[in-house]
């Protein structure tokens, strides 16, 4: 099995192809068919599957950093598509969702013995206008909510960039420290080698002068000897 950067992703990349297939034509088909719980069923079942997505992006990201450089934007290119396509899927769900819970504020029962609630608390035509103010704020609080959401996701897709680039990084950094161990290790051989040089060097000059003072007491013994041998002979 290939586990080398490129394979990794590649793999990943057509998981989640077929994982945003299959959520766009349950958005688009399965969902908008149903009402109620089975609606909000199956809109749980989308959001966990759209967790599961953006975990296979997370890993995408993970690999981007180890690929060669020559390639490496190829692969940026095809991701930053694959995230447009993740953050289409999210914002059908957001949308229905949103579509789901509005009907609900405006469908629910409009007696007045519903908590408390007056006959026209879900007529948008009533002159009381209460109830459709407090179901604008209703509406303006999941709407909220749910721009909160997406700026979470967005701020979690930033922190695994974040991630990537810092484990890029901290492997440039170990690369660079071997190198600087290597140039010690160099270098501290290379001390050893001029101490060694230079330990030789000095026997050679001790040696030579050894020899020069030896020459010298040879050269002063032989003129004293023919000193003494030419007063012997005067005398």
């Amino acid at each position: 099995m290939d586990n080398s950067p490129t394979a990794l992703f590649e793999n990943y990349d057509e998981d989640l192809k077929q994982l945003l297939g299959g959520l766009k034509a349950k958005l688009d088909g399965e969902v908008k068919g149903l009402t109620g719980e089975q609606r909000k069923a199956a809109l749980k079942k989308v959001s966990e599957e759209i967790d599961e997505a953006e975990e296979i992006v997370g890993q995408m990201e993970v690999e981007l950093p180890s690929m060669p450089v020559s390639i490496r934007s190829t692969y940026q290119g095809r991701l930053a598509t694959s995230k447009q396509g993740l953050d289409k899927v999210k914002k059908t769900l957001r949308d229905l969702r949103f579509e789901s819970q509005r009907s609900e504020l405006l469908s629910g029962p409009g007696g007045a013995g519903q908590s408390g609630r007056c006959p026209h608390a879900d007529d948008p035509y009533s002159d009381d206008p209460e109830p459709y103010s407090t179901r604008s704020r209703l509406l303006q609080g999941t709407q909220t909510l749910e721009d909160s959401s997406g700026r979470l996701d967005n701020a979690h897709r930033i922190a695994l960039e974040t991630e990537g680039v810092g484990s890029e990084i901290l492997r440039n950094l170990r690369g660079q420290r071997e190198q600087l161990e290597n140039t010690r290790d160099t270098l501290t051989q290379a001390d050893s080698s001029i101490d060694r040089a230079a330990g030789t060097l000095k026997k050679m000059i001790f040696k030579m002068y050894q020899q020069k003072f030896l020459s010298i007491g040879i050269i002063i013994v032989l003129v004293l000897l023919i000193l003494l041998v030419l007063y012997s002979k005067f005398h």
